[in-house]
């Protein structure tokens, strides 16, 4: 699992762990079972502290991404179809958001939008 934290983006750490982890998840990289890494051992290949892998794993396993087990270490849970395509579609959300608000501060207007949209779904 290759993670990279960016000092040039502007979310701490314990987020830019969380979004990769999730990503890695939601694309299937990383399948229901698998075994992330220890926290310590995280923290050690990042060259971060220990302290910001650990709120990052808890900001996972409350989202239901991942399940801990007390001296076993912390696995990716088994989620269900619904949760994968719920994330996949909050994700979307969030890109056609940034699209939207590009967009009204260009001027262009919501037909010429939905005119692009469409030509990029369907591949044109």
């Amino acid at each position: 699992m290759k993670l990279i934290i960016s000092n040039a983006d502007p979310r701490p750490i314990y987020e830019q762990i969380t979004a990769q982890i999730k990503n890695l998840v939601i694309s299937g990289e990383l399948r229901p079972g698998d075994a992330l890494p220890s926290m310590r051992f995280l923290a050690k290949e990042l060259r971060i502290s220990v302290i910001t892998t650990k709120r990052a794993y808890e900001e996972l396993e409350r989202g239901g991404f991942i399940e801990t087990v007390a001296g076993k270490g912390s696995f990716v849970a088994g989620m269900n179809a619904d949760f994968i395509r719920e994330e996949h579609l909050r994700v979307a959300e969030e890109h056609l958001r940034q699209a939207v608000d590009a967009a009204k501060s260009a001027g262009i207007s919501r037909d010429e939008l939905m005119e692009t949209l469409g030509m990029l779904y369907d591949g044109e």
